[in-house]
């Protein structure tokens, strides 16, 4: 790999602190990532973030077809030159989160890996993107801040577990493949990072007309993880009927336990049951 820093300093860049722009300048983690990805020479290939392209050089060695999407104009334009003889890559200027996945894969088989060096600010929106777009991609491989992946893999009861470890955990089967060191960066970022990869369960966990609904109650339950699942329930802005204590003991629910000790079943049945209560 040659040298970010020099390659920035040749095209006259600097990378922007509002983007989270962190450059990977260790061969052997972008070398790990891939292999992570198992691409092969059918796949079509999601890119977040590209960065300067070392990665999207690799991916498209091993992929069929490769779309980058950039959001930086300065960056999408460097790799646009860089690979405007490479026939299998395609670069998109646009942000990821208001990009119309349908439209950007349309003439493309279906579904697609998506392979990111994610900022760390559109991390969890962006994994939320993914979930509704399940049916384009098939695996998922982020890389993602450490503290953030520790929450995605998150079982009941630890500290780290909330929102995000029932809804991803709802729909995927995920594992921390590896960490990675924030020297492995330039510029360096304060934190360290892990990649997780991510394969869609073969039946979720609620199905797509139950997920709004399920999402509050999970939402609404955890925004007071300390207090009791029924002063949660009471402070949660969730309309409840008046027999909703009793319709939740009946299913084997303690009511003094709290929100952080449900697993994901108990977060759906309990749900199901508030939403028939």
């Amino acid at each position: 790999m040659g040298s970010i820093r020099n390659e920035l300093r040749e095209y006259g860049l600097v990378p922007r602190k509002r983007l989270g722009q962190h450059f990977l300048v260790d061969r052997n983690i972008l070398e790990k990532i891939v292999q992570t990805a198992r691409v092969g020479k059918e796949d079509v290939v999601l890119e977040v973030g590209p960065g300067l392209g070392e990665m999207t050089r690799a991916l498209a060695c091993e992929a069929r077809r490769v779309i980058a999407v950039e959001i930086d104009a300065r960056l999408a334009a460097v790799l646009k030159e860089k690979f405007r003889e490479t026939p299998n890559v395609e670069v998109v200027r646009d942000d990821v989160l208001k990009v119309d996945f349908k439209k950007l894969f349309e003439r493309e088989d279906l579904p697609v890996k998506a392979v990111a060096n994610l900022p760390y600010q559109i991390s969890t929106p962006l994994l939320f993107r993914f979930i509704q777009s399940r049916r384009i991609f098939s695996t998922l491989t982020l890389m993602l801040q450490r503290e953030v992946a520790e929450r995605m893999v998150a079982l009941p009861g630890k500290k780290e577990y909330g929102p995000l470890s029932v809804f991803i955990q709802s729909f995927l089967d995920l594992s921390i493949c590896f960490r990675v060191k924030a020297s492995a960066f330039h510029p360096p970022p304060r934190v360290e990072s892990a990649v997780v990869h991510l394969l869609w369960k073969e039946k979720p966990a609620v199905e797509p007309e139950e997920e709004e609904w399920f999402k509050r109650v999970v939402r609404g339950s955890l925004g007071y993880r300390r207090k009791t699942l029924v002063n949660a329930l009471k402070h949660s802005g969730l309309p409840l009927r008046p027999l909703f204590e009793k319709a939740i003991e009946k299913i084997g629910i303690d009511l003094q336990r709290r929100p952080e000790t449900l697993s994901i079943t108990e977060f759906v049945q309990l749900a199901k049951v508030l939403e028939a209560s």
